[in-house]
């Protein structure tokens, strides 16, 4: 069979299938093109989920009769000026979206770009152009989504299932700029100027609001910066439904930043939760590709690593705040969100009963601190101006059923679990040693694939800081030379395992996974446990000690440590306000 060059039509429909997945991915396509034209005020409206119309209003600036004809040509656009494709400042750039649509639907465009006496009307079923009174802007009318290609139709989702999918491009998209306004629908609605707080708000729901942890850094060594909020540990979806990560402005499903938020909260955070995000990445246009699906949503970094290592440590340094250096905080309860409470902070020094040194597990499997820590429970006195009532977590009232402790401070009510806060003061106590390593008499040689040998061999250095120091052994095979003492896994699964994720995100967090769920099991059950009176110094220390510990606000299940109810809620319960 002789080869031949598709027909026009084809070609579009083939490109179709790429770019236009369903009415989710129209409403992106061309909201993004409403965002490149300098539009403020966007409205979307769909009805039937997007397959009968789709219809997006913009007042950026319109097209001229000439713009409008070419706008529907492939690979016609105006986002690439030097022809430098990792030069890109625009949201779209390809020039598929509009010709690949109008393949598959029955389209309309109206412009007007105020420079004329009136506005153009193009319909691109014809490509027929003639005068509008459309006073400015540009409205795109998408009707019968897929009319033209009726086998896609039967991979929709019901009406319903498509909104959904619609409101969450809208969402993510209204999450990427907010100072651009959204109305969708007339039902869901983002003001235009909004702070950047008050639009997540929006998105994500009330119950966010004094949960959000502030992110602002930037890189020592090189120019990227990455700002936007995270959430509590103890706050947290069962999906990442809340979590928006954007890299220059574009909304994306990245693998690297997503590996490095879930490393961020490994300790803090079950794996099975998620936390709530919204993180902006910022750096040159020439260190990312953003040209790597027609969908746009994907990108590839030029130093994967350095931009994954960057991120953990931002989120890290944020979470690990004490509440010594984090003393104001928003109220625990939105109930009355004008009280100002404490959070649900971090911290940074240990309780020394915390961690048993003369217990026979914990020296087998821990070395001396890395650093030497203050011991707490035996500081002389808390200084003489910084009173019981002024501390974070107040003064020891008393204890509740032998599980809680019960405490008072300046802005009302505070309950401890004593279990979990003692359960995170061993646990970032041992965090705090080394691993002790067990040298192999005769090294554990494991069979791998080339490939698998290559890519354990690509985190070497980062599996010697776990405790296991391994070297390749031919080809085909990798020596352990050095294990954590204490410590037998399947380690022929446990490379593979590693050797796997490697090769599909370029890192692993598969070791320090697992050392952390040792951690965490030696922490809990070597903790107080819920149902041991204490008295009243003992209960005092423990208040003290997690207020400077690191991660302070929840144990290492994500389980909140302490909360606190206001005088205001209080009123409220007895009817005083």
């Amino acid at each position: 069979m002789s080869i031949r060059v598709l027909p026009d039509f084809l070609i579009n429909q083939i490109a179709a299938g790429e770019v236009v997945e369903r009415p989710a991915s129209v409403v992106k396509e061309l909201v993004e093109n409403a965002l490149d034209a300098g539009a403020d005020q966007i409205i979307i409206d769909v009805v039937d989920g997007g397959r009968t119309m789709i219809s997006v209003i913009d007042n950026g600036r319109g097209m001229d009769k000439v713009d409008l004809a070419n706008c529907v040509l492939r690979h016609a656009t105006s986002k690439l000026p030097d022809d430098d494709l990792l030069n890109i400042n625009f949201m779209g750039f390809r020039g598929e979206a509009l010709p690949s649509i109008a393949s598959v639907s029955d389209m309309e465009i109206d412009t007007n770009n105020e420079m004329g006496e009136h506005g153009f009307h193009l319909d691109a079923n014809t490509n027929e152009i003639r005068p509008s009174d459309w006073e400015n802007g540009t409205r795109i009318r998408v009707a019968n989504l897929f009319a033209k290609t009726p086998a896609r139709l039967k991979f929709l989702n019901t009406d319903k299932s498509e909104l959904l999918a619609v409101v969450d491009v809208v969402k993510r998209l209204a999450m990427s700029r907010s100072d651009v306004g959204f109305l969708l629908n007339n039902k869901w609605h983002f003001p235009k100027n909004q702070e950047l707080i008050e639009r997540i708000i929006s998105v994500m729901g009330e119950d966010v609001r004094g949960q959000m942890l502030p992110v602002d850094a930037k890189s020592s060594s090189s120019d990227m910066r990455i700002h936007g909020y995270i959430s509590h540990p103890t706050l947290k979806r069962a999906s990442s439904v809340d979590q928006y990560l954007f890299v220059n402005g574009r909304p994306v499903k990245d693998k690297v930043l997503i590996a490095a938020l879930r490393a961020a909260y490994m300790d803090v955070m079950h794996a099975r939760e998620f936390p709530l995000c919204a993180l902006y990445l910022e750096l040159p246009s020439n260190s990312v590709d953003v040209n790597v699906s027609p969908a746009k949503t994907e990108v590839h970094f030029l130093e994967p690593t350095h931009v994954r290592s960057f991120i953990i440590k931002t989120l890290r340094d944020v979470l690990s705040k004490t509440l010594n250096q984090n003393t104001f905080m928003e109220p625990v309860h939105d109930t009355f969100a004008d009280n100002k409470n404490f959070d649900l902070p971090p911290m940074q020094t240990f309780l020394n009963s915390g961690l048993n040194t003369n217990n026979l597990y914990a020296k087998n499997f821990v070395a001396e601190p890395i650093v030497s820590q203050q011991n707490c429970c035996t500081e002389p006195e808390i200084k003489a101006q910084e009173t019981e009532f002024d501390l974070p977590l107040g003064r020891v009232i008393g204890q509740l059923n032998n599980k809680y402790i019960l405490a008072e401070n300046v802005n009302g009510f505070v309950i401890v679990d004593q279990h979990a806060a003692h359960e995170r003061i061993t646990y970032e106590k041992l965090r705090k040693h080394e691993i002790k390593t067990q040298p192999l008499l005769t090294p554990v040689v494991i069979k791998l694939r080339r490939e698998d040998v290559d890519a354990v061999l690509v985190i070497k250095d980062e599996l010697k800081q776990c405790g296991l120091v391994v070297d390749e052994f031919g080809e085909e095979a990798i020596a352990i030379f050095e294990k954590p003492a204490d410590w037998d896994l399947n380690w022929e699964k446990c490379l593979q395992e590693i050797a796997d994720e490697v090769r599909s995100y370029g890192h692993s967090s598969r070791l320090n996974e697992k050392l952390h769920l040792k951690l965490a099991n030696y922490a809990c059950h070597h903790s107080v446990r819920a149902g041991r009176k204490l008295n009243m110094a003992e209960m005092d220390a423990l208040l003290r000690d997690i207020e400077r510990t690191e991660h302070g606000g929840e144990c290492n299940h994500g389980r909140p440590v302490y909360k606190v109810i206001s005088i205001s809620e209080l009123d409220a319960m007895f009817e005083r306000i």
